[in-house]
């Protein structure tokens, strides 16, 4: 924890913080308005992969994919996936020196509450893994496994657990921010 502390406490600036939480969330504006829609154009109103916090299973992989088309297919692999290499490294990143950041602000940095900072890692991670089965997936299609589509469905879950955790967590790391704020100024 003493090392991981030292490493955060050198690199959490409000600078630092502030420029990857705009550059993460640019990309990810990115992929809202224009990668996730036009590979969705191709999906009939279906959800992508990357897109369903519970998961997803056989059936709908292969319906997915039969309606993306040959076309739909490429541009998933080819405009949506390579933003989504990006994303998860500047999500796990960037999102950890935020709560680092507000850690700090009330003392809890060299705490075991450090460990929050690890929950945008662990979804970038699920992330990774979710991104290289996709691509396996398409790649493979329709030769598909049921097998592989539960392991890739599994980390997608993993990330959108972690995700959540994360957020609720900042939350309350927020209220108690703004909690010291009011008392400091009273």
């Amino acid at each position: 924890m003493k090392t991981l502390s030292k490493f955060i406490n050198k690199n959490v600036s409000g600078k630092k913080v502030l420029g990857l939480f705009i550059l993460t969330n640019l990309v990810y504006a990115f992929m809202l308005i224009v990668t996730i829609p036009k590979t969705m154009s191709f999906a009939n109103g279906m959800k992508l992969l990357d897109m369903m916090p519970a998961g997803y299973d056989f059936n709908y992989v292969n319906t997915l994919f039969s309606a993306l088309g040959n076309n739909g297919r490429d541009i998933y692999l080819t405009n949506q996936i390579p933003v989504d290499m990006i994303y998860p490294f500047l999500f796990g990143v960037s999102y950890a020196a935020v709560m680092a950041y507000f850690l700090n602000k009330i003392n809890k940095l060299n705490t075991p509450f450090i460990y929050l900072s690890l929950l945008p890692i662990i979804a970038g991670i699920a992330d990774y893994i979710e991104n290289i089965g996709i691509i396996s997936m398409l790649n493979n299609y329709p030769n598909l496994t049921e097998t592989t589509v539960n392991t890739i469905s599994t980390f997608s879950i993993i990330k959108s657990i972690s995700t959540s955790v994360f957020f609720i967590a900042l939350v309350v790391v927020l209220i108690l921010v703004f909690i010291n704020f009011f008392k400091k100024s009273k």
